[in-house]
């Protein structure tokens, strides 16, 4: 398996599509059953499967992420040829970014000095959605990139 199985939920909420996996392989819900009870590891293969099948085409479309630990903001842009970073960082102790409180605090003194925002662009790897998928591992969300656009205009200004 390339990536991760997905959850249980997941492979729920994505019913039809795991259905319509299986009839691309002319496997019907009796042979599916039938797989399950008989050939367990066989099924796990088909499950990993899907899964990284599910996991390439969402991949495949991920242009931003963001993560937030109490002192630190990571927001990465994707582009064909490298990943972009703008990390926020604040030095004061005090302040938990991750908090309602500490993220409007942030809001308001972006030009504190505990305030430290750096940007840093790295070259991608031959395989850009292992890449990805290794942010996401770490912590990092999907997002449609508003916040990295706000402080790239910060940093550009």
């Amino acid at each position: 398996m390339k990536y991760a199985r997905l959850t249980k939920e997941q492979l729920e909420e994505m019913h039809q599509e795991f259905i319509n996996f299986l009839a691309t392989q002319s496997i019907t819900a009796d042979e599916w059953e039938q797989i399950k009870k008989e050939k367990p590891e066989t099924a796990e293969e088909e499950l990993d499967v899907f899964s990284d099948l599910v996991w390439e085409g969402v991949l495949n479309k991920v242009e931003y992420l963001e993560h937030f630990s109490p002192n630190q903001i990571f927001l990465f842009r994707i582009t064909a040829a490298t990943i972009e970073l703008i990390a926020v960082k604040v030095e004061n102790e005090a302040i938990d970014i991750t908090t309602r409180e500490g993220y409007q605090w942030l809001q308001t003194n972006l030009m504190d000095d505990t305030v430290n925002i750096y940007t840093s662009t790295k070259a991608i790897s031959d395989d850009r959605n292992k890449d990805i998928f290794a942010l996401i591992k770490q912590g990092a969300n999907i997002t449609k990139g508003e916040l990295y656009s706000y402080f790239q205009d910060v940093v550009e200004g």
